[in-house]
């Protein structure tokens, strides 16, 4: 092969440079948002089920309440709960806001101009998860947003 050594250092030196942000993060996990939910709380399901499929359940929820008419979901511990946006934010949102310098949540980090902090505020609940997981949520592209901001 012709200058085979040299094509095959080059090789070995574009592997390396492909592989530097893979050894650099090497054992650095990151760890993901931190949840302030109120003690003794019950979500709709458990947790480890809400973690797995809370969109599909949003989804369930959706298809229950405007195809169907239910206004009411039923748990598989056979609680009922409300249909409803309020449903989640009473706990995931009056509990986690994330304190700032200040001690207080700052709604002026809410970049898509709706009334929501809980939903769009960098600082909330919903955000902080979807920007972990870069997931952007889609609620609003078709529903009004909280306090009539898209209306």
């Amino acid at each position: 092969m012709y200058k085979g050594g040299r094509i095959i250092a080059a090789l070995v030196v574009f592997v390396a440079i492909l592989a530097i942000p893979f050894f650099y993060n090497l054992g650095k996990a990151n760890a993901g948002p931190v949840l302030n939910l109120p003690a003794n709380s019950q979500c709709v399901e458990s947790a480890a089920y809400m973690r797995a499929n809370h969109m599909q359940l949003l989804n369930q929820w959706r298809d229950a309440y405007v195809r169907d008419g239910q206004t009411v979901y039923v748990n598989s511990q056979g609680k009922s709960f409300d249909i409803n946006i309020d449903t989640c934010t009473k706990c995931h949102y009056a509990n986690n806001i994330t304190p700032t310098a200040s001690g207080v949540s700052n709604p002026a980090t809410n970049t898509t101009g709706a009334s929501n902090p809980a939903v769009n505020s960098s600082d909330q609940f919903c955000v902080t998860c979807h920007n972990y997981a870069s997931v952007k949520p889609t609620c609003w592209s078709c529903h009004n947003e909280p306090g009539g901001a898209n209306q």
